[in-house]
C-alpha cells in the first residue's frame, strides 16, 4: 500500500499527461481494456491555449477543459474518448518513423491475422472435434495434436498471402517452404505455430511464436527449375543467428489472446479485444524485473541434469540463502505462458539438457532465438547456460539447444553454476 500511494504520488507532480479524477466517470466497458477513460467534459472558458489547474493537482494544456488520462503508450495521444490505440495505429506510426517498412509491416499483419483464427480455434476446440491426437507424428517424431496441424496450416497460409515472404519455415515441416506464388517477397519467416498444444485438451494456455528475418536474394523463384540448389540456398538462408532478426513476437492464447512483439525497439503487448476485433495496446515497453524470486523448470528431469544445473537448483530451494524465503516454483509446460509470466513477473524460465536429450528440446530457429530477442529487448537475457542465444549460428533447422531465459540477474546466476562446471 505504501508503494501504491508513492506511485500515486508521483503521478500528481508530475508534468505528463493528466489521469483522469475517476474510474467512475464516463468510461464506455470497450476501453477499461485499453486502460484509459474520460471525465465529463465542462465548458472550456476560451479557445486559446492556456495552462489549466485540475482537480488532481496536475496540468494540461489544452484548448477544451476535457481531461483525458495517460495513454497507454507516449506514441498514442486519443483525441476522443472512442479513439482506440491499436496494433494497425502502432504499425502505421513506427512505419511514419521509418522503423519498419511496408513490406515488414504487412508481414506482421499477416501474422496477427493468424493468431486470430488460431485464438478461435482454440477457443471452440473442444466444441469442434479439435482436441486430441492427428494420428500422425512431426518430423521430431513427436505425436501431433489435431491443432498443431491446422494451427501449421493457417499460419502458412496466411504469410503466403501477405505476398511479402520468400520463405517460411515451420517446426512442423521437415524443411524451409520457398513461398511460389508470382507476388511473393523475400522476408523469411520461422514460425512454431502451436506452442505447448499438449496441454490443449486440458484447456491450459498455449501460444505462437515467430521471427522474421531480413530479405535474402539467395533463395529466389527463377531457380525452382532446380529443386535441390534452390532447397540448399533456402535453408542457409533461414539459419541465420538471432542477433540478425528483424522481428520476433509470440500470441498467448488463454483468459484473453495477447499479441507480444518487438521490432527491435522495445517490446510492446496488445490485447485482443473480441467486441472490435482488434488487437490494442495494453502494455507499452514491457521491461522485465531485473531479479525474481520465480522458476520455472520441469522439476521431474531433475535427476538426469548436469550436476551444475542440480546445484543451481538446490540453492533457489535453501531458505539459508534467501533470508527465510527460498525462490518459488511455477512451471505450466507451456513456453509462451511461462515465458509471458516471466516477462511481466520477473524470474528465470529453464529448460536444460539431460542424459536423454544433451541439448534438451527446444528449438534454436522457432523458440529460443525468437524468446530470446523479446528478453533482450525487454532488458533481460537469454542464455543456454555458456553462451548468448543470439550469438549462436544455426547448424540446421531444427537445431535444439538448452534454454534459459528471463531476468538479466537470474540468468547471470544460473551461469555462474553452469561456466564454472
Amino acid at each position: 500500500m505504501a508503494f501504491a500511494a508513492q506511485r500515486s504520488a508521483q503521478a500528481l507532480v508530475s508534468d505528463a499527461a493528466p489521469r483522469a479524477a475517476s474510474r467512475s466517470s464516463v468510461c464506455p466497458r470497450a476501453l477499461l481494456s485499453s486502460g484509459r477513460c474520460l471525465q465529463k467534459a465542462v465548458p472550456a472558458p476560451s479557445a486559446a491555449k492556456s495552462v489549466q489547474p485540475l482537480s488532481n493537482g496536475s496540468r494540461a494544456v489544452r484548448t477544451q477543459a476535457v481531461a483525458v488520462d495517460a495513454p497507454a503508450s507516449s506514441s498514442a495521444k486519443p483525441k476522443s474518448q472512442y479513439e482506440v490505440f491499436t496494433l494497425t495505429t502502432w504499425l502505421l506510426k513506427e512505419e511514419q518513423k521509418g522503423t519498419i517498412d511496408t513490406e515488414l509491416c504487412t508481414v506482421i499483419s499477416s501474422i496477427a491475422l493468424a493468431c486470430k483464427q488460431i485464438s478461435s480455434l482454440v477457443q471452440r476446440a473442444g466444441i469442434s472435434n479439435l482436441t486430441g491426437l492427428a494420428g500422425a507424428a512431426n518430423v521430431q517424431g513427436e505425436d501431433q495434436k489435431k491443432l498443431d496441424v491446422v494451427s501449421n496450416e493457417v499460419f502458412a497460409n496466411c504469410l503466403r498471402s501477405s505476398g511479402r515472404t520468400g520463405v517460411i519455415a515451420s517446426e512442423e515441416e521437415e524443411l524451409p517452404i520457398a513461398v511460389e506464388e508470382t507476388y511473393s517477397g523475400n522476408y523469411i519467416v520461422v514460425f512454431d505455430p502451436l506452442d505447448g498444444s499438449s496441454n490443449i485438451d486440458a484447456g491450459i494456455s498455449v501460444g505462437s511464436i515467430w521471427g522474421i528475418y531480413s530479405p535474402n536474394e539467395g533463395c529466389t523463384i527463377e531457380e525452382m527449375d532446380d529443386p535441390e540448389t534452390m532447397m540448399q540456398k533456402c535453408v542457409t538462408s533461414v539459419c541465420q543467428p538471432g542477433r540478425s532478426l528483424l522481428c520476433s513476437g509470440y500470441c498467448l492464447y488463454s483468459s484473453s489472446t495477447i499479441l507480444v512483439l518487438t521490432i527491435g525497439d522495445g517490446v510492446y503487448g496488445f490485447t485482443l479485444d473480441p467486441l472490435i476485433g482488434e488487437y490494442v495496446l495494453t502494455h507499452d515497453r514491457i521491461q522485465i524485473p531485473e531479479s525474481g524470486k520465480i522458476y520455472a523448470f520441469n522439476e521431474g528431469n531433475m535427476d538426469l541434469w548436469d550436476p551444475s544445473v542440480q546445484e543451481y537448483m538446490k540453492s533457489l530451494k535453501n531458505p539459508d540463502n534467501w533470508g527465510g524465503k527460498p525462490y518459488s516454483a511455477r512451471y505450466i509446460g507451456s513456453l509462451v505462458g511461462d515465458f509471458h509470466r516471466t516477462m511481466l513477473y520477473g524470474g528465470i524460465y529453464g529448460y536444460p539438457g539431460d542424459k536423454k536429450n544433451l541439448n534438451g528440446k527446444l528449438r534454436l530457429l522457432y523458440e529460443c532465438a525468437p524468446m530470446s530477442f523479446l528478453a533482450e529487448q525487454a532488458g533481460g537475457a537469454g542464455s543456454t547456460g555458456s553462451v548468448r542465444v543470439l550469438d549462436i549460428m544455426p547448424e540446421k533447422v531444427h537445431q535444439r539447444v538448452p534454454l534459459f531465459i528471463g531476468s538479466k540477474n537470474e540468468v547471470e546466476y544460473l551461469e555462474s553454476f553452469t561456466k564454472s562446471s
